[in-house]
């Protein structure tokens, strides 16, 4: 599993999902994780930029996925759930919550921006996990409220190294659990999401739906209830709690 995978420490770099992508045009897929000590083009979901702080954690989990795109679209609840079950020993006094997809926050705080991407066909396909979480510091002109570990910890006691070690078993177990079904996995998820049971808006291509979250469906999609009773589900979008960002 993922705990036993090769950790390739890349320093200064793009971005580890790029680098993921110049291996695999390259032929050069190998079950291992990617680490960078800065980036300097780090992106998340829908090409948006990641700050990388010096002292965070850069990384991307690269490999060869048998279960092809059914596994693979589970994959950000996954790892939502991995970096979550991370700061449950890292940091076990902070309360994470899962926006959906697979934003992990704290008190509507950003601790982690996760961007799954995958290429190839048939033996040759393959995932780039990307996951960057605040460790050291909390980036500012995110356009969004952001912490991190040390913040949740209440000390500096923890650093990046020591997040992935712990990151790298709880993401092995999660990727098996989704390699054998995904309704355990949507049940965890539910558990741990932000927003259930309440409004919230969705912006979907610039064009707000609100509605009460009030499932997930069996393929990942938000379920929310419409004010006039019918039940809508969304499959891309931002998700923001009514009245909160």
């Amino acid at each position: 599993m993922s705990f036993d995978w090769p950790v390739y420490h890349l320093g200064v770099i793009d971005s580890t999902n790029t680098e993921a992508q110049r291996r695999a045009k390259a032929g050069q897929i190998e079950n291992c994780w990617l680490v960078a000590e800065a980036q300097t083009a780090g992106r998340g979901r829908l090409q948006r930029p990641w700050l990388s702080s010096s002292g965070n954690l850069f990384s991307t989990a690269f490999f060869r996925e048998p279960g092809g795109i059914s596994v693979a679209a589970r994959l950000p609840f996954a790892t939502a759930l991995a970096v979550s079950d991370m700061a449950a020993i890292v940091a076990p006094g902070a309360a994470v919550r899962l926006k959906w997809p697979n934003d992990a926050r704290v008190d509507q705080a950003k601790l982690s921006g996760i961007l799954i991407e995958t290429g190839g066909q048939g033996q040759d396909f393959w995932v780039a996990a990307g996951i960057g979480i605040n460790v050291t510091e909390s980036p500012e002109g995110t356009g969004q409220a952001a912490t991190c570990i040390h913040a949740l910890r209440g000390d500096t006691l923890v650093s990046a190294e020591d997040v992935l070690s712990v990151l790298r078993e709880t993401f092995a177990r999660r990727l098996e659990q989704a390699r054998q079904s995904f309704e355990p996995l949507r049940e965890d998820w539910l558990k741990a999401a932000e927003g259930l049971g309440q409004t919230v808006r969705v912006n979907v291509s610039d064009s707000p739906v609100v509605g009460v979250f009030e499932d997930m469906a069996q393929d990942g999609a938000l379920i929310l209830r419409l004010p006039n009773g019918e039940r809508q589900m969304i499959r891309a979008g931002d998700v923001s709690l009514v009245g909160r960002t």
